[in-house]
């Protein structure tokens, strides 16, 4: 028989390469054509020109430093916030303002954020919330 080949032991990248270089090409194009529905924030407006005489009709939602919540001065759990904004919002249709304590997790406004949501509101602020509780 004739001489033996010698076995390749290097991994040729190169077929491996022009795939990845294909899918980059891809996404650039895909990407732009991507619409990620979010949600509507609002920063609420706090200049001299703000209209301080009518109180605003929103549900006020807060979140302490220890992830508790607090829906008009009472602590509530995690599950009740949708069935209690939902019902809070037919009075108070502004929409909902999040008051989360800075050392609060973002995992807690996240499930207030999404529970709101499931609730029917559409409008949402977040602002920091100093406070130990929500019975201040």
């Amino acid at each position: 028989m004739g001489a033996r080949q010698p076995i390749i032991n290097e991994i040729n990248i190169t077929p491996l390469t022009d795939i990845f270089l294909v899918l980059l090409i891809i996404m650039m194009v895909v990407a732009p054509m991507l619409d990620y529905p979010g949600l509507n924030l609002s920063v609420p407006s706090m200049g001299a020109d703000a209209d301080t005489t009518e109180e605003p009709k929103t549900v006020n939602v807060i979140i302490t430093q220890s992830d508790a919540f607090f829906i008009n001065g009472e602590e509530v759990e995690l599950t009740q916030i949708t069935g209690l904004v939902r019902k809070f919002a037919k009075d108070k249709p502004d929409g909902v303002v999040i008051q989360a304590n800075p050392e609060a997790s973002h995992n807690a406004m996240t499930q207030v954020m999404d529970a709101a949501q499931r609730a029917g509101i559409t409008k949402m602020a977040v602002v920091s919330y100093e406070g130990d509780s929500g019975g201040e």
